[in-house]
């Protein structure tokens, strides 16, 4: 006769409860399952936080933008409110400095530089640097120009 076989232990304890390393198993399954779902959420998050940065950055920079524009366009209503004065105060005077082909007066003329080879005569303005003016007799900024030394060619 034969002797009975002796069934394997898992076939045995099917009905039993679960071995102390399936639930083990289980256990980190379901923990794995969880933590790769936060890791998910969390990219996601990321994701959704990193857009609402970049969003603040460009929406910031608009700002700047139009807050720079908006000063920019105050300054310069105020520089044509000032440039309108002082167009009708210089149309009811003669207040410019003449300059070009005048002699060089050192009260009102501001010497920048003398040029040789001029076919004008010592003394002579050949060149206005930028304008000047005056107030009745008052000299408001002298006239920078450029001044002839003559043709010191034909001298030498």
């Amino acid at each position: 006769m034969e002797e009975p076989q002796e069934l394997p232990e898992e076939r045995v304890n099917e009905d039993a409860a679960p071995s102390p390393q399936a639930t083990r198993i289980a256990e980190l399954e379901s923990q794995l399952a969880q933590a790769r779902q936060e890791a998910t959420e969390n990219w996601n998050k990321f994701l959704r936080e990193r857009a609402e940065m970049e969003n603040f950055r460009k929406r910031q920079e608009r700002i700047t933008v139009d807050r720079v524009q908006q000063q920019k366009k105050a300054l310069f209503h105020k520089i044509l409110s000032v440039m309108d004065n002082v167009e009708r105060a210089l149309g009811y005077q003669d207040t410019p400095v003449p300059t070009i082909g005048e002699t060089f007066n050192p009260y009102v003329h501001e010497a920048i530089e003398a040029v040789d080879d001029s076919d004008k005569p010592e003394g002579i303005i050949v060149e206005e640097v930028l304008k000047g003016y005056t107030l009745g007799d008052e000299t408001l900024r002298p006239a920078r120009v450029k001044v002839s030394t003559g043709n010191k060619q034909e001298q030498g």
